[in-house]
């Protein structure tokens, strides 16, 4: 781990921090974790300033979750995106990491961008993996891996596994969790713009909850 690095960057941040954006941020998070009241923009930017004096870094991984387990949201959403930035060096174990990583400090921001983005991108390079993993995960019984099972492929347009979609979707169909009902309607909308008449068959055949289906298809004219 780079503990230089992580101690450089929590105090670039601490310094640029804005203390009324923190309060409304920590609010609007539902008061999951603090804040030092830096947007996407700015933070972006303190975080390449500061990795660009200690690149290369030594074990990616490992400083990634030594971010995560500290207490300012920045540094997590940091964390998730130097495992990201560093992708041409992951091997078929990095799963695990990102694993490790969408079942802590858990919260939509960061369990959305490990799995469509971090998660997403391992299953292209290691798709040997993806049906073990994400078929644990849609039965774990734990919201965040649930809701990683049906997003992780939000990006994937015409490459979609259309069957696997379709079965995590419907082993959770009836769950009541916001979060789970959200991100079918989600995983939906965003495939009908590849294939819109699948989205409309499969809305027709299936009785999703009214927030999944008025999702689904909010964007079909």
């Amino acid at each position: 781990m780079d503990r230089d690095f992580i101690d450089d960057l929590k105090a670039a941040m601490l310094e640029a921090g804005n203390p009324s954006d923190a309060e409304q941020m920590y609010a609007y998070m539902k008061e999951q974790c603090p804040f030092y009241g830096l947007k996407a923009t700015p933070r972006r930017e303190i975080f390449k300033t500061v990795l660009y004096k200690h690149e290369p870094i030594q074990n990616f991984e490992a400083t990634a979750k030594g971010l995560f387990e500290e207490e300012y949201r920045e540094l997590h959403m940091c964390g998730q995106e130097l495992v990201f930035k560093n992708k041409k060096l992951w091997n078929e174990n990095t799963i695990e990491t990102l694993e490790w990583m969408i079942g802590k400090n858990s919260w939509w921001d960061s369990v959305d961008y490990i799995a469509t983005t971090c998660v997403g991108h391992f299953f292209k390079k290691f798709p040997e993996r993806k049906e073990s993993i994400t078929e644990k995960w849609n039965k774990s019984g734990k919201m965040w891996y649930e809701r990683s099972s049906i997003i992780f492929q939000l990006k994937y347009k015409d490459k979609t596994d259309t069957d696997m979609l379709s079965r995590y979707i419907l082993n959770k169909k009836d769950d009541k969790e916001f979060f789970i009902r959200k991100a079918i309607g989600w995983a939906l909308r965003e495939y009908s713009r590849t294939d819109p008449q699948f989205v409309l068959d499969f809305v027709k055949k299936h009785k999703l909850s009214p927030l999944s289906e008025r999702e689904a298809i909010r964007n079909i004219k």
